[in-house]
């Protein structure tokens, strides 16, 4: 009985020690990350993001909201007939994934930016003297 107590007492203080490792090694990424999020470049960052996101957000939301005011207010106009049997409502809640495919495009083309706009961020602060 004796050896288990001894195998899980190494176990437990192998364990302890990745552990605190690991907390000195994310105390040190924590202050990394406090770092660079304190930066001028990556407040910028986030401000180009904002401009593309927050637009494409809202227009897609209020696309999404439309059907259901159409449907709910208009129910006439939802009900017409464009095509045999297909209605408005119905080609409007179609276009819902067309919507989403534009924006998730835009968004594909918008990332190449933010992605070599993130690269260069980096470049920069570990490039600056004392950074480690």
């Amino acid at each position: 009985m004796q050896g288990i107590h001894a195998i899980q007492k190494s176990v437990t203080v192998q364990n302890v020690s990745d552990i605190t490792a690991k907390g000195v090694e994310r105390k040190r990424d924590q202050g990394e990350w406090d770092r660079i999020a304190e930066s001028r470049e990556f407040k910028d960052l986030i401000a180009i993001k904002k401009t593309f996101i927050i637009p494409a957000f809202i227009v897609f939301l209020v696309h999404f909201f439309a059907l259901a005011v159409l449907v709910g207010y208009f129910p006439r106009l939802a009900s017409t007939r464009v095509i045999g049997t297909v209605n408005v409502a119905y080609l409007f809640a179609l276009s819902q994934f067309v919507v989403g495919w534009i924006v998730a495009g835009l968004y594909l083309l918008a990332a190449k930016r933010f992605d070599a706009i993130t690269k260069d961020l980096l470049a920069q602060i570990h490039e600056r003297p004392g950074d480690r």
